[in-house]
């Protein structure tokens, strides 16, 4: 007797008892990964690639061109304050407002808004930007191009200011 209900628990079909709800913590960001090195560069599924994802790994080219912008925004700020000790006038009035405040607060206050934009940029660099049609990583390296022309046409201005 005890042998048929056995074989007769293994014909019937199992009852779901899992309740839909995921146990495992999730966190946005990885200490592990920050600490020992991660292997995440993008997600790997359709769905995670289309949401922000925090990954351990970037590519070494991402890198050189968050560095570039850093140090161009870096430049322009200092090339801003030549320029403005020549006579020139500062257009952006958000800047100009800082400017007020002291140089210092003007070159930090350019870094940090530099800074926090190429990070938002970084996160979401495999969204696509359904209004503009373009993917937001592109959108780094047209900083980039941005940071690069007005760096030279400030060069270009102090080079007209200095003859």
């Amino acid at each position: 007797m005890r042998r048929s209900q056995e074989t007769n628990a293994r014909q019937m079909p199992l009852t779901e008892r899992r309740s839909g709800m995921d146990r495992r913590r999730k966190s946005p960001f990885n200490r592990r990964g920050l600490l020992f090195g991660g292997r995440r560069e993008n997600g790997r599924r359709y769905n995670d690639r289309q949401r922000p994802l925090l990954a351990d790994r970037y590519q070494q080219s991402l890198f050189g061109v968050i560095v570039l912008t850093l140090l161009l925004s870096v430049a322009d700020a200092v090339l801003t304050l030549l320029l403005i000790s020549h006579g020139a006038v500062e257009i952006n009035p958000v800047m100009a407002f800082y400017l007020d405040l002291g140089p210092y607060t003007f070159l930090l206050v350019k870094y940090a808004l530099t800074s926090v934009g190429l990070m938002i940029l970084l996160v979401f660099r495999n969204r696509f930007l359904n209004s503009m049609g373009i993917e937001a990583g592109a959108c780094l390296y047209a900083t980039l191009a941005a940071f690069m022309s007005v760096v030279s046409w400030e060069i270009y201005l102090i080079s007209r200011v200095m003859t």
